[in-house]
């Protein structure tokens, strides 16, 4: 239910430091950085899924390719832009079996400024959410992010993996 989301305040002066002048913290998750502990749902090699660490949604998850790539039409060929569209089709799937959700947002945020490996997001609209606090309203972290302990964000994880598992292999996958 949305009222039952806990959210704490979200210092977006640090996370606009921290993504203007840090190191990509897509390149740091897949490769395994300490500093970037994420849950990561889908792994196959090309492509990596994992929770958001400032969650402005509970059910909410980046999808990207792992190789660093900075634009979202252009720096994919046809072939790989459709590869990583069933993926952000696959996990978007998964989540919504994962948490109650009225709608799935799907979103494709950065800049050259900041922030800019490519990257997807999903998020799940929790049900009975009014509709003044949806939409961009729900996406804005500065609304607060989801405050949730790391048992809660593994067990969050576990789930859409095992919904993961439960689909049938995408189009076009062999095995």
């Amino acid at each position: 239910m949305a009222g039952s989301i806990r959210r704490v305040p979200f210092d977006l002066e640090s996370y606009t430091r921290r993504s203007r002048t840090g190191p990509c913290f897509i390149c740091a998750v897949v490769s395994g950085d300490p500093g970037q502990p994420e849950e990561i749902v889908h792994d196959d090699g090309t492509h990596i899924a994992f929770l958001a660490r400032f969650a402005a949604l509970p059910g909410y998850v980046l999808v990207a390719p792992r190789r660093h790539v900075e634009h979202v039409v252009r720096d994919l060929d046809e072939d790989e832009f459709s590869a990583l569209m069933r993926v952000v089709r696959r996990v978007a799937l998964a989540l919504e079996a994962s948490v109650p959700c009225e709608r799935t947002y799907l979103l494709s945020l950065g800049s050259q400024q900041g922030n800019a490996h490519l990257h997807w997001h999903v998020a799940a609209l929790p049900p009975g959410v009014p509709y003044e606090r949806q939409q961009y309203h729900a996406l804005m972290a500065e609304n607060g992010v989801v405050e949730h302990t790391p048992e809660e964000a593994a067990a969050l994880a576990a789930r859409i993996r095992r919904a993961l598992d439960l689909q049938p292999p995408p189009d076009g996958a062999h095995g």
